[in-house]
Formats: structure tokens, C-alpha cells, sequence
């Protein structure tokens, strides 16, 4: 197949979202990376998350901030947030 035909950088497509990400230094970080992963499951840009992140969906170091999202999202009734929550957690 010609390589016009060839999608390589079909995630150059995407649209890019800007995480609000503090300095990998700050100690909020991970909370923040945690909640930026969620947020872009919501609308199918895990992968964007991972990369900007630098963690990998149900990293076991994000977890206990899922968990706290989770409680969040119970509270404020937001189904969606609580399923992909869950999904993180597994």
C-alpha cells in the first residue's frame, strides 16, 4: 500500500488538551496527574494523559488519589466519573 494511504501520525490528529500539570517536582502532582487521567478517559484521550503524565492507566502509585475521586464522585452523583474510577482501580 502507498505510504499516502498511511496514517503514522494519526494521533498528531487529536485535539491536545492542556492537563494543568504543576512541575513533576510539586508534591500535587501525581493528585493532579490522577485526576487528569480520569478526566481524559471521559472523553477518550488516555493516551494523550499517559504521555503528557507519564503514567500508564491503574498505576498503583495514582491510586489512593483515585480512590479520593472516587469518594468525589459518589458524593456529587457523577456515574461516569465513578465508573472509570473503578475501572482505574481493578
Amino acid at each position: 500500500m502507498s505510504q499516502a494511504f498511511l496514517r503514522d501520525d494519526a494521533e498528531g490528529e487529536m485535539p491536545r488538551r492542556n492537563y494543568g500539570l504543576p512541575a513533576r517536582d510539586d508534591p500535587e502532582f501525581d493528585r493532579i496527574a490522577a485526576r487528569a487521567l480520569l478526566d481524559a478517559a471521559r472523553v477518550s484521550e488516555t493516551q494523550l494523559a499517559e504521555r503528557a503524565t507519564g503514567y500508564y492507566w491503574g498505576e498503583p502509585r495514582l491510586k489512593p488519589y483515585v480512590q479520593e475521586l472516587l469518594v468525589e464522585a459518589e458524593r456529587a452523583g457523577d456515574e461516569r466519573m465513578e465508573q472509570l474510577a473503578r475501572r482505574f482501580l481493578r
